[in-house]
């Protein structure tokens, strides 16, 4: 086998590691002696829960601005006769959308969420919750006429699922290797007691958690993902000596590099399976509670929230952090769909409806967690590839940029909206086309703010955000102080 320049032994023999979300940390864990330690400093512990809403979320159906100049706006844009509008005849004049007062006033304005977004107003009026105004990818502050003259730098192709979901993540359009989230972990990450458990994904890979020494962990509702037949069942092709001689065959090496570090994979994608099947907490009776029903706001019918099955087994692997001996953690989730460039009010207000269904079960969960209120170390907040656009393609909205997001936690400072919250309408001075927002507030400073908080220092900031020096503000203020 010939191993070329472009993809380097070291490579290969890296991303096979990958596989298991292992680093050099050992395995054999003593859980005795980690819940021990970790009970020293339960304090200490925090966790940040990255929810990525794949495909675009339309802000403008999230987040409306309902003064009558702005209310008159929408209506007449978005009430085209297609499903691109959630206003809803008969229930009033702002259509039923949920008003919300923030805490600091921002002159002639006045704010509403979603109709389906009634857990998130709760947990933003009982000051939980908070809203980022304007967030978006930015290399550096930009102007309209900036950005119509091209004599700035602009984050590389914008409007790009795949690339602005990356750049959302890492920084780096498609094809970076590093995320911010894996950043945060390579600083802090040496503070845990396994180093494996530090960036831990309940949904696909992702490469927000991937960092340059740590690698993120993978989960599936049940937890780690075993390897097939080797579990514990005792048989294997009817006989109680197939798993061990298949234990055996995968976990024995000869002198061949690659087949020793393919042995080594294996046996820490074993061990770590182990470890966490037995640190974290059960699901249902005795355990982490079930979500309960989602019910679909268009049909009425209830089925299982995906979205809230994943923070399920989120709050499972925080409620086993004594035993895994961990102080800081990442987590990734997401919902997909939010690419509504059809059929916009039927599909973005069971989205809006699922978002809230899950964060308000993960809020309630996090309250009672084995008896004691963790809401204040863990924080959850909202990232997608881009806002959308303003104006409707008759149906739905088309890729936009700047969009308001959500973050979650007893340590956020709720009730209020942070950033200036951008005029409703068409032709103002940050309307880059069509409506689409140009962010007034950048990834970097979003999750610099997540950062600090977190425990990262501000001369690490740059570590994590390469771009955060070209920002006057670091801090926007939504977390309290760590």
């Amino acid at each position: 086998m010939t191993i070329t320049s472009h993809f380097s032994r070291r490579r290969f023999l890296g991303s096979m590691l990958g596989l298991a979300g292992s680093t050099a940390a050992p395995f054999a864990l003593n859980l005795a002696a980690m819940g021990q330690a970790a009970a020293q400093s339960a304090d200490d512990y925090k966790a940040l829960v990255c929810l990525f809403m794949a495909g675009g979320n339309d802000t403008f159906n999230t987040v409306l601005a309902t003064d009558t100049p702005s209310w008159s706006e929408y209506l007449r844009l978005r009430n085209t006769g297609g499903n691109d509008s959630i206003h809803l005849p008969g229930v009033g004049e702002t259509g039923g959308v949920l008003p919300i007062v923030p805490a600091t006033a921002q002159a002639g304005r006045s704010f509403a969420l979603h109709p389906s977004l009634a857990p998130v107003k709760d947990l933003f009026d009982g000051g939980r919750a908070a809203i980022v105004a304007n967030v978006g990818t930015l290399i550096q502050p930009v102007t309209l006429a900036q950005y119509k003259a091209g004599n700035v730098a602009l984050p590389p192709k914008l409007f790009s699922h795949n690339d602005q979901q990356s750049t959302w993540q890492s920084g780096l359009p498609e094809g970076a290797s590093v995320g911010w989230g894996g950043r945060l972990g390579d600083l802090l990450g040496t503070g845990n007691a396994n180093a494996t458990f530090t960036a831990i994904s309940a949904a696909s890979n992702a490469l927000f958690l991937s960092g340059r020494q740590v690698r993120q962990f993978q989960v599936g509702q049940a937890g780690a993902v075993p390897i097939r037949n080797i579990g514990g069942s005792g048989y294997l092709f009817g006989t109680t000596q197939g798993e061990t001689a298949l234990r055996d065959i995968i976990s024995t090496a000869g002198d061949d590099m690659m087949e020793q570090e393919h042995v080594a994979t294996v046996q820490r994608a074993i061990s770590s399976q182990s470890v966490l099947s037995g640190a974290m907490l059960a699901a249902g009776a005795g355990g982490v509670p079930n979500p309960p029903p989602y019910v679909n706001p268009n049909t009425g019918a209830s089925s299982v929230n995906q979205l809230a099955v994943q923070l399920q087994t989120v709050a499972r692997i925080i409620g086993g952090r004594g035993a895994l001996g961990a102080k800081r953690q990442v987590f990734y989730v997401t919902l997909g769909s939010f690419d509504t460039h059809d059929r916009q009010k039927e599909l973005h207000g069971d989205l809006m409806a699922r978002l809230a269904h899950a964060l308000a079960y993960f809020d309630a969960t996090l309250a009672a967690l084995q008896g004691a209120d963790v809401r204040p170390q863990v924080t959850t907040f909202t990232a997608s590839d881009f806002g959308r656009t303003f104006s409707s393609n008759g149906d739905g909205t088309d890729h936009g940029w700047g969009a308001h997001h959500f973050v979650v936690g007893g340590a956020v400072k709720g009730r209020d909206i942070y950033g200036a919250f951008p005029v409703t309408g068409l032709g103002h001075a940050l309307d880059v086309g069509s409506g689409a927002l140009l962010p007034t507030t950048s990834v970097d400073q979003y999750g610099a703010t997540l950062a600090k908080w977190f425990g990262v220092a501000d001369s690490q900031l740059a570590d994590v955000f390469p771009n955060i020096g070209n920002f006057s503000r670091r801090d926007l203020g939504f977390m309290t102080a760590a």
